[in-house]
């Protein structure tokens, strides 16, 4: 018993950390397009792109047929996800991404670990301290470059936005746990039912619906899409297998992608705290593979 336990939770660990990366390229590949095309138009793009491989991904890991609380649970969090969604590609189209996606990320984390507290979940000693220093290595990556990069500092209303959407993540990964091991994929499929007219009514109502600058940013979207997808179901996956606040700690880690993708491809350097916190969460990683 206690040997399955531990291989359960390192398949839950290898595939949150695999959905970390995808979440992290997701948002930079987002980002990047919500600065050519409205935030709203790339969100209702990302959600029918990432649509298409969930339906491919079904029949191989949907499991039974859906039950109504798992497309009820899906759909509430389809509702905070879709939002959450716009106001992240929102708030990186107006602030640095090696900033913005950390701030993000420390709220979507904070929620579903204290909720996965909250519904009884008892992590052991090695598993508090891992959440404990990949909220520590989060927060360093937050933190602001010097004075030399002053100009690239987020304004307070876009940090704000960034919290609020990081909330909203949260709640999104709390229902999707909510339906169950025995859900499969189908939760994914009730949030997207909830999504994908969301997004589509307030791009409509904004006129931007239609508002593709290039093919090439089309296709950014398309691809941010099929790894938010890929990010989510590695996620539920995950949450099946070990428990809420282990996961939830582990996919906090993802603006690390976001934070090293921004390095490499623009014009934002890393400060020392930052790459600190790069190391640190390699240790949370670490730590969360022995507990």
């Amino acid at each position: 018993m206690v040997a399955e336990r531990k291989e359960r939770q390192l398949v839950a660990i290898v595939l949150a950390l695999s959905a970390a990366a995808a979440y992290g390229s997701a948002d930079f590949v987002g980002g990047l397009a919500s600065r050519k095309t409205p935030p709203v138009a790339v969100a209702f793009g990302a959600q029918v792109g990432g649509l298409g491989l969930l339906l491919l991904a079904l029949p191989f890991l949907g499991g039974g047929g859906p039950q109504p609380r798992d497309l009820m649970m899906g759909a509430v969090a389809g509702l905070f996800g879709g939002v959450g969604l716009m106001g992240l590609y929102r708030s990186l189209s107006l602030g640095p991404m090696s900033i913005v996606a950390p701030v993000t990320a420390l709220s979507a984390s904070l929620v579903p670990i204290f909720a996965g507290l909250l519904l009884g979940e008892r992590p052991g000693p090695v598993s508090y301290l891992a959440i404990g220093v990949s909220l520590l290595a989060v927060t360093l990556i937050t933190r602001e470059p010097g004075s030399a990069e002053h100009s690239a500092r987020p304004t307070r209303s876009v940090i704000l936005m960034a919290l609020g959407s990081g909330s909203l993540f949260g709640l999104f990964f709390v229902f999707l746990h909510q339906a169950g091991p025995e859900a499969r994929l189908w939760p994914l499929v009730g949030a997207r039912m909830v999504s994908i007219p969301l997004l589509f009514v307030l791009a409509h109502r904004q006129a931007v619906a239609r508002e593709w600058t290039t093919a090439s940013t089309l296709r950014s979207v398309v691809v941010s899409g099929g790894l938010d997808m890929a990010a989510n179901i590695l996620y539920l996956l995950a949450v099946q297998q070990g428990m809420l606040s282990v996961v939830a700690a582990i996919i906090g880690l993802y603006p690390a992608a976001t934070v090293l993708l921004a390095q490499s491809h623009l014009d934002e350097r890393l400060a020392k705290s930052q790459m600190a916190g790069l190391g640190t969460a390699a240790t949370a990683a670490v730590l969360m593979a022995i507990a």
